[in-house]
This record gives structure tokens, sequence and C-alpha cells, in this order.
């Protein structure tokens, strides 16, 4: 996200992560079997290698060094920090065992250090997925995945031994609007209908009026509800039909059903169940909303994952923010009543839309950021120590810094392990300053 900021050969960056490690989503978000998203990472690094660009992985900002602290450091402190808080359901026995947000179960297989003692439940048959966005898909595809597959990606060891294990045979993907609601996108939904050895399972009556809707929809919207339909309601050719019967696994989307309640077991110690309540759309398009009609249905499963949004968390008391919204109040990416103090990502926006979107918007508050350069309204005629004097704070503070050269030996490391097992690489962890597992390995 500095990319914008080179342009100025005057300007220096550097870069704090809670994390000892870079890279953010790339390395702990992305499904491990996509890793083509992943090299994203080869631009970051060639930034990050700019002799004018710095990393301090190991920082917690909000903690070891706060915002103001920074703002006096440097001409400009930009947040990117994204959205790590779960939106909640809700609903009664959303705190059982066997109930996990996305975003943990996702941190969990991706190695994430502070998700990495999650041990998910994986000994019940079906599991029910909150929400139908591209993360629910991807947590579905890896519950369902051959094992042959996920060996060959960057996921965790303790994930893939606890896969191997697994009794889940089938996932259910539930949203509380109907298919041309739907919020994943085509590449996603293709993945699942050619899955190895798994089978959809569509519910013919949730499509009723879709194809009619077809001709109104914008091109990607067409084409996802076009394929939705066609996997829901056309009968398979003889070589489709020959590997749906054989595969001993199976998915698929349940529409117009909202949570109302986690059923517990006799001892109400775990999950035993879901009630979905039972929708009807008012409207239609994207703005149709879901309203009740007083019906329920019980699911029995063992497990739930709840995919249903993010919300930023304000990190330091100084930060003008909406809780409402869950964004830090801005104009642009300039933060609200701060000058020199700017936003970029979902803190910026609220958690909408996919990465290339995000890219796209930290642009613009880079560009925010340089044209107050170029017209005074951010004073940079003043000298500033930059990380200098945060260098000394978190000395003080016993915060050792992980710099971009010790990521690179942390990496070689990664890679050669991944190297000898077949894998693109293996995740390594420690413990950090705060006594939280980390990933280090100096």
């Amino acid at each position: 996200r500095t990319e914008r900021i080179w342009a100025r050969q005057d300007v220096e960056v550097d870069i704090y992560e809670r994390l000892p490690v870079p890279f953010g989503l790339v390395r702990f978000g992305v499904a491990p079997d996509h890793p083509e998203v992943k090299n994203v990472i080869n631009t970051f690094t060639q930034t990050a290698r700019q002799s004018r660009c710095s990393f301090y992985g190991n920082v917690d900002v909000g903690t070891d060094v706060s915002v103001e602290e920074l703002r006096q450091a440097y001409h400009a402190v930009v947040l990117s920090y994204g959205a790590e808080g779960n939106r909640t359901m809700g609903v009664p026995g959303e705190d059982l065992a066997g109930v996990h947000a996305a975003k943990d179960f996702v941190g969990w297989y991706n190695g994430l250090p502070s998700c990495r003692q999650l041990r998910p439940d994986l000994s019940s048959e079906t599991a029910v997925i909150l929400g139908q966005g591209n993360v629910a898909l991807d947590v579905a595809r890896v519950l369902l995945s051959p094992l042959d597959i996920l060996k060959m990606t960057d996921i965790t060891q303790p994930a893939l031994e606890a896969l191997a294990e697994s009794q889940v045979r089938r996932v259910l993907i539930v949203g509380r609007r109907g298919p041309v609601q739907v919020a994943c996108t085509v590449k996603e939904v293709r993945e699942m209908v050619n899955l190895p050895n798994a089978r959809p399972e569509m519910v013919g009556a949730d499509f009723e009026g879709v194809a009619e809707a077809l001709k109104d929809l914008p091109r990607p919207r067409k084409r996802l509800t076009e394929l939705m339909l066609k996997t829901a309601l056309e009968v398979p050719g003889e070589k489709e039909q020959q590997r749906r019967s054989e595969a001993s696994h199976a998915w698929g989307f349940r529409f117009f059903r909202s949570p109302v309640e986690i059923l517990a077991d006799p001892e109400r110690s775990r999950t035993a169940g879901i009630r979905l309540a039972v929708n009807r759309l008012e409207g239609s398009g994207e703005g149709a909303r879901a309203v009740l009609t007083g019906e329920v249905e019980d699911v029995t499963c063992g497990l739930v994952i709840s995919s249903i949004g993010y919300k930023s968390l304000p990190i330091d008391p100084s930060l003008p923010f909406d809780s409402r919204k869950a964004i830090v109040l801005n104009n642009m990416g300039r933060v609200q009543r701060a000058a020199g103090l700017y936003c970029s990502g979902w803190l910026k926006t609220g958690p909408t839309g996919v990465i290339a979107t995000t890219m796209n918007n930290s642009f613009d508050t880079a560009r925010s950021l340089v044209e107050d350069m170029d017209l005074g309204t951010l004073d940079v005629s003043v000298v500033k120590p930059g990380s200098q004097s945060v260098a000394a704070l978190l000395e003080k503070r016993g915060v050792k810094p992980v710099t971009f050269s010790d990521w690179e030996k942390i990496d070689r490391v990664e890679l050669s392990r991944g190297e000898a097992v077949g894998k693109p690489r293996e995740k390594l962890s420690v413990t950090d300053h705060n006594g939280h597992r980390q990933e280090m390995a100096l």
C-alpha cells in the first residue's frame, strides 16, 4: 500500500506490524489452496527491500507504542490494521463448544498464532456454515478437500493432521436471502462444484423464479446465478452422474434461513444442532430483505462456523471511532480532526469488497497523503525523528522488533522445511514478548 508514495524521492516509510512476520491476510487469511493469490507477496517484498522502507514486526501499536507517540515521531501515520473483530450472531447457544467464527477457523488452518490452540471438533458428520461469502466457501472447501490436495499447500501440519481424522462428510452453507443475493463469486462456486469426491446437494424449490430474473442481472452476478441454477436443476451427464454417485462427501447452499438458536447436547456442554428460521424475501435484487415467516427447522450438526462478517476495533482511545459502523471516521482516508493521521482498508470503509477493492482504496489514501504534502496541508518542513525515537521507546519497554532481514531468515527456514515434506512452506512458531505464541525462528 506504499507504492504510490515512492514517486516522492524524499519520503521514507516505516511499517509497524503486531505479528513478527509480514503480509497479514495474504499469509493468514488467503486459503492454502489459492497460492496464486499469494503471489502479491513478491510485490510486497520488492517494496520492503527498498532502502527507504523499513519493517518492524512484533510491535503492537496501541499497546507497545501509542498512536499519539507515532504521530509525534512521524509527519504522517497511516492506520491499516483491518477488521479483526467478529460480528456475533446474537443467538442463544453461540458460546457452546463446537461454534467458531470463520476468521478463527481460517486462522487455525493458516497458522495465525492467536488461533493455533483452537482444536475444532471434527467428529460429527454435518457442519453448518452461516454466511455465503467467499470465506464461507473457503472453509467448506478445506473441510471437504481430499487430503492429497491439502498436503501440497502451506496449510499447517496440526490442521492437516486434524483434517485427516475428520468425520465431517456434509457441509451446509446457509444464507438468510436467496440465490440472487449470494455474496460469493463464481470462481469459488465453480471450485465447490468441481471438488473431487464431493457432490452438490441443492434444494430445487430455492431456485423458483430465479431463471426469469437472470435477464436483469449484471454479467458477473448472471454467470454466478447460471452456475448455481445448472448445478441445482440440470440433470448431469453420465460421467458427472457417476462422479456424484461415488462421492463420499456432500455440500449445498441452504437459502432463506437465519440462525435462531444453537442447540446443545443433553449435557448442555456442546453443539448438537442449529435451529433455523425460514425466511421469505420482500423486494428483489440486491435490495431484497429477508423477512421471518414464523416457521423454523432444526438441523443436526456438531460444528457451526459463523461467517457473517467482521468489524474493526479501536486500538487507541485517541482515534475518532464510529462503533456502529466500526470504522475510523475519515474523508478519503484522512482521519477526522487529526492532521497527519490517515487510514486505509476495512478500517476506512468497513468490511466490504475483495482484495482488489481494498488495494484500490489504499491507493486512494496514499494519493490523499501525497496531495496533502504537495498542497502544504501536511507540514513536512519540521524535522521528525521517525523510527529513531520509536526504537528508543520500544527498547525501554522491552519490545524487540523483527526486521525484514530477520523475516527473510524465517522465510528461508520455512521454505526448506516445506520442501522436505513436499509443501510450499511449513510455518514456524514461538512466543513473543507478550507471551503469545508467535511465528519466529531467529
